[in-house]
């Protein structure tokens, strides 16, 4: 049997746990400034498709070009009279079902951008292999949560952790699924 592909949640996130404002705001990426690329690039280049609920691919298309245009990209959503495009592929499918299969075909890597609720889904299911947060020394107050509401208690192994410059921190982790009891 061939690796199965890795899925990785990457994403930034507030002190208080938020990976968006209550209405999707990200303007507080901006906030620490940029004194590196915090490993964006390398992991990237280790990536050839990606994963995000509508509400994330929303948010994607307020920058000015859609970030990931050289990757394979899957937006899951409940709304089956969204068309794809020539750079997204809308996923009106189960989550899981689809995830699962994605990770067994051959390719690199698989990003979950996101969010909340996508990441507690495949959490619940176990199919997250790793999590790369780069946490923001700032609290949002409120916004959307890195995991929502439902996600099981899991425990994380750290892998790795760097301290910027800026206050910023990138935690690598590995969740210590508990077995089926």
């Amino acid at each position: 049997m061939s690796k199965l592909r890795k899925l990785i949640l990457y994403s930034a996130m507030s002190l208080d746990g938020y990976i968006a404002g209550p209405n999707g705001e990200i303007d507080w990426l901006d906030a620490a400034g940029v004194d590196s690329d915090y490993g964006y690039g390398d992991f990237y280049g280790s990536i050839d498709t990606t994963l995000m609920g509508r509400a994330t691919y929303e948010i994607s298309q307020t920058v000015d070009e859609f970030p990931y245009p050289d990757k394979t990209n899957y937006v899951f959503t409940r709304n089956s009279a969204l068309a794809d495009t020539a750079r997204v592929r809308f996923i009106t499918s189960d989550v899981v079902d689809f995830t699962r299969r994605l990770k067994e075909e051959a390719g690199g890597d698989i990003w979950l951008v996101g969010g909340g609720q996508i990441n507690a889904i495949l959490l619940n299911a176990e199919l997250i292999d790793e999590v790369i947060l780069t946490v923001f020394p700032l609290l949002l107050g409120d916004g959307i949560p890195l995991f929502a509401p439902g996600a099981r208690r899991t425990a994380f192994t750290t892998i790795g952790c760097h301290t910027y410059e800026s206050g910023i921190i990138q935690w690598h982790l590995t969740p210590a699924y508990e077995p089926a009891s």
